[in-house]
């Protein structure tokens, strides 16, 4: 089973490149020094690392800890090792997890024995980045096995099937198109990306239909599927902090930490699908860079002919997409696509 076979909300617990589980940001002692107010930790992936920094800087009196999801059972053990952690702070704040990160438990099972625990969602928006997909083999949700791309685990789902269908990367480039992007549903994404949003958010209580309008106006508010920009998780963070009692800084989380989500990858709107939204497009793709060097950037052609170079080195099976294997038992998209090896 791909990964893309996988709910949504099932997946934003894995969907992050390696790097931000390799690094995590943790509060240390020296940096809570002076802080007397009441102490918090908030569970979760990089989104949840996000959230924490901002408390921080929100709530400049409170000590705050970010446990990752990711290594949960490294840094803690068993569940019961978690609930030891989290009896020693006064609010508890985490995304959702499932069973097989940690022996003993899942969400449910923290929630049942530590419940003040307060769900936040785990943000995945796909309607500017609608040709992101995952590939790879998925034995169990804690053992993700995901296929490398030039961007971490990030792929196009027409490059992946343009090589599935035998085409070159100067042929799979003629199909970043307007028409190709309509006749694969790329530019009506909008209407179906809020309803899951919202309801994935609606399922954890934490309904997002007014953030959702607002983060809207602002325009592009991701920079990938599941990496959301500073405003975002600046939005959740203070929300949980005012329904938890505070009165958090009125500061915006940008001016004072930046984004740092763009310090990861970013994947362009592509231009058809910006018009759709009134933005500006690109075709130029940004990999994480490597600590303070400049970032790698690839343009279409170059994404492609790097993306179909791992692709040639791996084992197909390991390539495995539910999209794509969609499209390419489609005669009709098959066909599109094999026409572009003609052009």
């Amino acid at each position: 089973m791909a990964l893309s076979d996988l709910p949504r909300r099932a997946r934003g617990a894995f969907s992050l490149s390696p790097p931000s589980w390799a690094t995590p940001w943790r509060a240390r002692p020296a940096e809570d020094a002076g802080r007397k107010g009441p102490r918090i930790a908030v569970l979760g992936n990089c989104q949840a690392r996000g959230v924490a920094q901002a408390m921080r800087l929100f709530a400049p009196d409170s000590p705050v800890r970010f446990v990752p999801m990711g290594t949960l059972a490294r840094d803690h053990g068993h569940i019961d090792g978690l609930l030891a952690t989290f009896s020693t702070y006064d609010h508890v704040f985490s995304q959702s997890f499932p069973a097989g990160l940690i022996p003993g438990g899942d969400i449910t099972t923290l929630r049942t024995r530590e419940p003040r625990t307060v769900l936040f969602p785990t943000i995945v928006f796909s309607a500017f980045h609608p040709d992101m997909v995952y590939a790879g083999r998925v034995e169990d949700l804690s053992a993700l096995k995901l296929a490398r791309s030039p961007l971490g685990q990030y792929h196009s789902a027409i490059a992946l099937c343009a090589h599935r269908l035998g085409l070159t990367a100067p042929q799979a480039a003629t199909l970043f198109r307007e028409d190709v992007f309509h006749r694969l549903g790329y530019l009506d994404q909008w209407e179906p990306a809020v309803r899951e949003t919202l309801g994935a958010a609606a399922a954890v209580g934490f309904g997002l239909e007014r953030e959702m309008s607002r983060w809207g106006r602002r325009g592009a508010f991701m920079h990938v599927i599941n990496h959301p920009k500073a405003f975002v998780v600046g939005d959740i963070a203070r929300r949980l902090l005012t329904e938890g009692g505070f009165s958090p800084e009125p500061v915006e989380i940008e001016d004072y930490l930046g984004d740092e989500l763009a310090r990861d990858v970013v994947w362009p709107v592509y231009p058809p699908i910006a018009e759709v939204y009134g933005l500006a497009g690109s075709y130029l793709f940004k990999p994480k860079p490597r600590g303070d060097a400049f970032p790698t950037l690839y343009d279409l052609p170059g994404f492609l002919a790097a993306s179909f170079s791992l692709y040639a080195a791996a084992d197909p099976a390991d390539l495995a997409c539910a999209r794509v294997e969609t499209w390419a038992a489609s005669p009709e998209i098959a066909a599109m696509f094999r026409a572009a090896a003609r052009r």
